[in-house]
């Protein structure tokens, strides 16, 4: 038999299973009689069947998994999917079947830097391909291909692996269009500067290839913004990490932040590489800039038509910035103070007009200038001095502008006191706008009512006023109010934190502020993006759009006293105490009050590093945010605020805020702040509980927030983290209370709780037959909190009873084998397994049938719920997991916490997730927001879901828990049980079963 032969059969025998052995094994039958022109072909499917392992991420300690087995038509069609790129792939496991080819040699790399220009506009960290530099030409294509390499010598790949250049190989795939590949190998290299750096550009350029109907672009930017962040803080002129850095700001539109990366590269002075940086940071600065100054020349052009008669018109301006020259030119028009000075407007309402599309504001000159000036023109004039600020528009004034009959200029007041937030008399405003045939004023007034909805607490009404007229505007095309829609609708969404909601209007926003010239939107939605990032923990992100505001307003006080405090908020969050306190520092040098996220982190920090003036700027801060009134929601959240900061001077005042805080917030259940305010006064009640040592309190107050009355009497476990302070309390089978308190956590918690739990404390629980686990966030649906030994679940209280179970037949609903959307490009999940015994409840929701609408229907009368399909998290569709279902008649195909939540299960259903992630909770300090949580708001009893990726075998597992619970075992002692039976049949497919959890 020859070697290869040989080679085939040990390969055969110790990386195949049964199932994939069955086609090699005849392969093997022709390899014995060494047919010619075989072996050849054999070699590259064999060799493509390994390599292509890395198609999975995969932990870095992890050996890779074996692949599928390649389908129809095996290593021809093979070949043909990818593009000829299947050499390059056997390349890397051809030492399998063939010696090494020698020993490295120098200079030897042309055949993977090629000829021309370089293949990528991002930087690889290999030397042999980044020490030289070659221009950049964009591929047209628009995928990241390999050009100028007509083909990969397999042998050269060969010496990479026989020297154990991981970073080599995985820079070929990079460069040969095989990212997942790429990033596989990288993983297996040691942490570096380079590695991350060039796995930051392996997320940049996935970032880049995003689209479908789940955009993961902004995802895949955080990540590798968060990746360069590390190397930069480590190696700060590292030149590719500053190079992929200002590409990824690009992408995000932060051209100014780009440009100052790319000058870092330029002062390193790398031939050709410091040249074009420069360039391309003089090209982004001078553009960015210069769109401002355009704006801020045609903001001021149409001040001078209020004030200066003469002045020119601004028609040029008008066409390129018809927005803000529109705004101004209302003004104008009412502020004129003749006949001839209203008509001589009458050519900038043409060039409006005509970008705008029909004849409105032409009609509007004409009706105007018709008007009687003798009467009007006093008024105008005492119009332009409310727009110049000389005269506040109220009392006698705004009495004369109603009694005028000049109904466009009280209208004008109306619309001047609405945008300054001062009492408005809306029916009027409502009123006059509406009559006017004028779009831009009709869409004004819808807003101006939304905003009323929203403080009177109607926010349903609000929101769904905005989404009508965003829609009304785009047909109308009115884009600057369509701007001002898209920037209420992502504000509402923020006061009632559902960052996923608001995304798409910020960025949207964002996107078209830009493309419609429009500098002074452009700024708002940098600082809502921020907002967004914040509350889904892309703190990198969010950090980025903040600074990019700076750096376009750094002259402005309130700017910077915004953006600065902001910033202090994200660095306490990540726990760098010291750029915290920085930045507080700096939001203080203009003197102005810090605002709510400033006086929280003041608040926040007061236990860590204070100053001495601190409680003067936060009764400031404070005064301020209630000077014009604020709701019960919000005096809440500013009591709790103070009685924190208080708190470290007199222990029983600060309670005693606290718990007036608490007394507020309990009466106001719908509002966001109330929400805040009680989750982080009871943390804060509860970490000093734990301070003293008062461990029943502690629990006593855990209990009364969880609305779980009354609290277990043994076999109970409790755990609060509130920053840097931890609790954990515990009751033994014998009922005995013992706690431990830290303050030493210096890091976020990430997504396992491993360790969290002081071994002496679950010694404490080791003999319990169920342990009932009491958390909050960011705790609440973490993994790994108590041994896999152990049964245990989340136990989840709730503010009313369960719903009652109803008579009838029960039903065993399983939706499963679902038809995503196509352009999700989702794998088709396997079928299930036939139930083992007979299931006379079992209700079966198949393919296109299983639609969110249908399955939400079914659900309501389920006494058992079993959903098989894909797992999906995009921040930008919804805030927690979410299970793709069959496309509804509207193309909606998503199964998200909040649509369930607004259902009520009548018969208390046991809900089983087998999805990949359903598990996963949005990162809200504030409340627990998951799949599961909303299942259990609605009504089910209890909720089994993995916080991770799971195999398709998980389905045979979850049906085997349901089966056990159906014959009357305790839901967590089937899930222990099932988990460690599931172990010992299937060791290498088990590491997913740790992150399977409980919800009661």
């Amino acid at each position: 038999m020859s070697t290869a032969c040989k080679d085939l059969q040990r390969f055969l025998d110790g990386q195949m299973n049964a199932g994939e052995q069955g086609r090699f094994r005849e392969h093997l039958a022709r390899c014995h009689h060494c047919e010619a022109g075989f072996l050849d072909g054999l070699q590259l499917e064999l060799l493509a069947h390994k390599a292509l392992v890395p198609e999975v991420q995969l932990p870095e300690d992890s050996p890779p998994p074996r692949p599928p087995p390649l389908g129809p038509g095996g290593w021809k069609s093979l070949l043909w999917k990818r593009g000829g790129l299947v050499l390059l792939v056997a390349g890397v496991a051809l030492p399998l079947l063939i010696p090494s080819l020698g020993p490295w040699g120098a200079g030897s790399m042309s055949w993977l830097v090629g000829d021309g220009p370089r293949v990528l506009e991002a930087r690889v960290t290999y030397p042999a391909v980044d020490s030289r530099y070659r221009p950049y030409v964009p591929n047209r294509s628009g995928a990241m291909l390999a050009r100028g390499v007509a083909t990969v010598p397999i042998h050269e790949l060969s010496r990479m692996e026989g020297r154990g250049d991981l970073h080599g190989i995985a820079t070929a795939y990079l460069l040969h269009g095989a990212p997942r590949q790429a990033e596989a190998f990288l993983k297996r290299l040691p942490v570096s500067a380079d590695r991350d750096s060039d796995l930051a550009l392996l997320a940049l350029e996935d970032a880049r290839q995003g689209g479908g109907p789940v955009d993961t672009s902004p995802a895949r930017l955080e990540e590798a913004l968060g990746l360069i962040d590390g190397v930069l803080r480590i190696a700060p002129r590292h030149a590719q990490a500053l190079w992929n850095q200002a590409l990824a700001l690009v992408e995000l539109g932060l051209s100014l932040q780009a440009a100052n990366s790319f000058s870092e590269v330029a002062k390193l002075g790398e031939p050709g590489w410091s040249e074009e940086a420069a360039e391309r940071a003089r090209v982004l600065r001078e553009n960015t800039l210069a769109r401002g100054r355009e704006w801020k020349e045609a903001l001021a052009a149409t001040k001078d038509l209020v004030t200066d008669t003469a002045a020119p018109l601004p028609l040029s301006l008008a066409r390129a910035h018809p927005g803000v020259v529109r705004l101004g030119f209302y003004d104008a028009v009412r502020a004129a103070p003749t006949k001839a000075d209203v008509l001589r407007l009458e050519p900038l309402a043409r060039v409006l007009d005509e970008g705008y599309g029909g004849q409105v504001l032409q009609r509007w000159v004409s009706h105007v200038a018709a008007r009687d000036f003798t009467r009007r023109g006093p008024l105008a004039r005492e119009y332009a001095r409310i727009v110049q600020g000389s005269l506040p528009p109220s009392g006698e004034v705004m009495a004369r502008l109603r009694e005028s009959g000049e109904e466009d200029l009280y209208l004008g007041a109306l619309v001047r006191l609405a945008a300054a937030r001062k009492p408005v008399d809306v029916e009027a405003l409502v009123r006059l706008g509406k009559a006017s045939e004028d779009p831009w004023m009709q869409l004004l007034v819808e807003m101006e009512q939304a905003k009323v909805e929203q403080r009177e607490g109607r926010w349903w009404a609000a929101e769904q006023r905005l989404l009508e007229s965003l829609e009304t505007c785009q047909k109308q095309g009115v884009v600057y109010r369509c701007l001002s829609l898209e920037f209420a609708l992502a504000d509402l969404y923020l006061e009632l934190h559902r960052p996923a909601d608001a995304f798409p209007h910020a960025w949207n926003g964002w996107a078209r502020a830009r493309e419609a010239l429009e500098w002074q939107y452009e700024q708002g939605f940098l600082q809502l993006l921020a907002d967004v990032a914040r509350y889904q923990h892309s703190f990198t992100s969010a950090r980025a759009y903040l600074e990019e505001s700076l750096l376009r307003m750094p002259e402005n006080c309130a700017q910077r006293t915004h953006v600065h405090s902001n910033v202090a908020l994200l660095e306490w969050q990540r726990f760098r105490l010291e750029a915290a306190r920085e930045s507080l520092e700096l939001a203080m040098e203009c003197e102005r009050p810090l605002g709510l996220t400033g006086a929280l982190t003041l608040s926040e920090m007061a236990r860590s590093i204070p100053r001495q003036h601190d409680a003067q700027v936060l009764r400031r801060a404070l005064a301020d945010l209630r000077r014009n009134g604020v709701s019960p929601g919000r005096e809440a959240l500013l009591l709790f605020i103070e009685g924190q900061f208080a708190m470290e001077e007199s222990r029983d005042a600060g309670q005693a805020l606290i718990q007036r805080s608490l007394s507020m917030a309990e009466r106001e259940p719908d509002s966001v702040d109330a929400r805040k305010a009680r989750a982080f006064g009871y943390s804060t009640l509860i970490s000093e509980a734990g301070r003293v040592g008062a461990w029943q309190e502690a629990l006593r107050l855990m209990g009364q927030e969880l609305h779980l009355e009354p609290v277990p009497t043994s076999c109970l476990l409790a755990v609060s983290v509130q920053h840097e302070r931890t609790l954990v309390v515990a009751r033994g089978a014998e009922g005995e209370l013992k706690g431990v308190y830290s303050t030493s956590r210096k890091e976020p918690l990430r997504d396992d709780a491993s360790g969290l739990v002081p071994p002496s404390l679950v010694k404490e629980l080791a003999g319990c037959p169920h342990v009932d686990v009491l958390t909050r966030p960011p705790v609440h649906g973490l993994t790994g909190l108590l041994p896999d030994s152990m049964a245990w679940s989340y136990r989840v209280g709730r503010g009313t009873q369960p719903p009652a179970l109803v008579g009838g037949r029960s039903s065993h609903l399983v939706i499963t084998e679902v038809s995503g959307p196509p352009a999700l490009r989702l794998a088709k999940l396997g079928a299930l397994t036939p139930p083992r015994v007979p299931d006379p409840w079992r209700v079966e929701l198949r393919g296109s049938e299983a639609t969110p609408s249908r399955v939400l229907h079914e659900m309501t009368e389920a006494s058992e719920v079993e959903i098989h399909t894909h797992g999906l998290y995009s921040t930008s569709m919804s805030d927690a997991s979410m299970v793709v279902l069959a496309p509804d008649a509207d193309g909606s195909f998503a199964l998200t916490a909040d649509k369930v939540r607004q259902m009520r299960l009548t018969r208390a259903p046991l809900v089983l997730l087998a999805a990949c992630g359903a598990a996963r909770m949005a990162p809200f300090p504030h409340e627990s927001f998951s799949l599961p949580m909303a299942f259990i708001s609605a009504g089910a009893s209890a909720v089994l879901a993995s916080s991770v990726e799971i195999p398709d075998t998980a389905g045979a597992f979850f049906e085997k828990v349901r089966e056990r619970i159906r014959a009357g075992t305790r839901p967590s002692a089937a899930l222990r049980d099932l988990r460690a039976a599931w172990r010992e049949e299937h060791p290498e497919d088990a590491r997913w079963l740790t992150h399977v959890l409980l919800f009661e």
